[in-house]
């Protein structure tokens, strides 16, 4: 994500990249180049974009008035925490932070420091999915009646079929500062990133000890949008109970398969599966929508407001009606036709973005909630006002993960710009 969110922010007018940054000096090079080809592309020459090896650095910069974060997640509280204390706006990846600990700590550094922080929940903004929002919008305005059911599918993660099995570490890369604060573990390139290429997916993503798996991975994207057409942006599930499967001696260690089931206020049941359609279905008393990504086809409005049925594919509902336009009084999202652009123009302007840490801490708990439910294998009760379980030290336990070295610890952090 770190190339595709460096050309997002950089075709956005109101940016200006001036830096990069990345502890594998293979990749850092080729981020420095793609900076640089960009502007050299728009007819610019002699242009300089400087490369750092170590973030604290960037946020010691006084030149640099924004950053964008898309190191592994269990690393995205630390940063992003002391890039707010720097007094830095943020573009975030999702998921937000790797314990609901974290997001809660990172939403009381971003409200102290008032800076702007968007999380990449770029489902929330027209480019370069637009089914999210119309679906959303119908759904939260009564268009299927009374909501009942929202079924989540989120693709599923496989076993690699390889055994762990610990690796010299490569001369290019700080391990030790990639470790951070997740515990200590021998390293494996399969479980970090590819050293052969900068666009394979990175294995830390299916390793437990760095990402969470799918349900926090994709899970933080269409939670989001469910919270969005249930009107629980800053709530949360009542209860929780989840099931999954774990490979066993594999390189992967995250789960495979996967069933949850949460319910939220007004009975709502919200159901996460592996074998449900990529995307969210709601079901309603009166109809269903469904909505997922696509990148062959575009939610296409005619001249006369109605919706092209032929460029649908991505968004479908029960009836015609449904997807209908709204009125005047109808509740609206945010225009943001950018994601990036809507992160900018929020700096500007001092205003909340699309997706703001208020809101996306919410769906890091939600997600996280599944997670704990998993590993515990029974139900859970959760209170949305405490961000707590109820009666449940165990539960609880999980909620927070403590830094393997004072370093990378974020409550230090925090505790020595004066938030505690």
């Amino acid at each position: 994500m770190g190339r595709s969110d460096l050309r997002n922010t950089m075709s956005e007018p109101l940016a200006r990249v001036v830096a990069v940054c990345d502890l594998d000096s293979k990749r850092l090079a080729a981020g420095k180049k793609l900076a640089e080809d960009f502007y050299a592309n728009q007819g610019e020459s002699g242009v300089t974009v400087k490369a750092f090896h170590n973030y604290r650095d960037v946020l010691a910069s006084p030149e640099i008035d924004a950053v964008v974060i898309t190191v592994p997640d269990h690393s995205h509280a630390l940063v992003a925490i002391e890039a707010a204390i720097a007094g830095k706006h943020v573009y975030l990846e999702k998921p937000v932070t790797y314990t609901i600990a974290e997001a809660i700590a990172l939403r009381k550094v971003v409200e102290s420091t008032r800076i702007i922080l968007q999380t990449g929940s770029q489902q929330r903004s027209v480019r370069p999915w637009a089914s999210f929002r119309p679906a959303s919008e119908a759904v939260r305005n009564g268009r299927i009646g009374q909501l009942r059911t929202i079924k989540i599918g989120i693709s599923i993660d496989k076993p690699f079929g390889i055994k762990p099995a610990p690796m010299s570490v490569p001369e290019n890369l700080d391990y030790e500062r990639w470790l951070g604060s997740a515990p200590e573990r021998p390293y494996m390139e399969g479980r970090v990133h590819p050293q052969n290429s900068l666009n394979g997916r990175p294995g830390w993503i299916t390793t437990e000890e760095f990402g969470l798996g799918m349900i926090t991975n994709w899970g933080a994207h269409h939670l989001d949008i469910a919270h969005w057409a249930m009107a629980q942006e800053c709530g949360g599930p009542l209860t929780v109970e989840a099931r999954a499967a774990y490979p066993k001696n594999d390189l992967m260690t995250s789960h495979e398969n996967y069933h949850v089931e949460m319910l939220y206020p007004g009975k709502v049941k919200v159901i996460f599966d592996h074998k449900f359609p990529k995307g969210l279905r709601f079901e309603g008393d009166e109809g269903w929508v469904f909505c997922t990504r696509s990148d062959e086809t575009e939610v296409v409005y005619k001249k006369d407001g109605q919706l092209d049925r032929a460029a649908m594919q991505s968004l479908q509902a029960s009836n015609p009606g449904i997807l209908s336009p709204l009125g005047e009084k109808a509740r609206r999202w945010m225009p943001s036709k950018s994601h990036f652009g809507n992160w900018l123009e929020s700096i500007v302007a001092n205003q909340q973005p699309i997706a703001p840490i208020q809101q996306s801490a919410r769906t890091l708990e939600g997600c996280c909630a599944a997670w704990i439910g998993m590993k515990l294998k029974r139900k859970l009760n959760w209170d949305a006002a405490t961000e707590m379980f109820i009666g449940d030290d165990a539960a609880n336990a999980l909620r927070e993960r403590k830094a393997r070295k004072p370093e990378y610890d974020y409550i230090l952090a925090m505790k020595r710009a004066g938030i505690v």
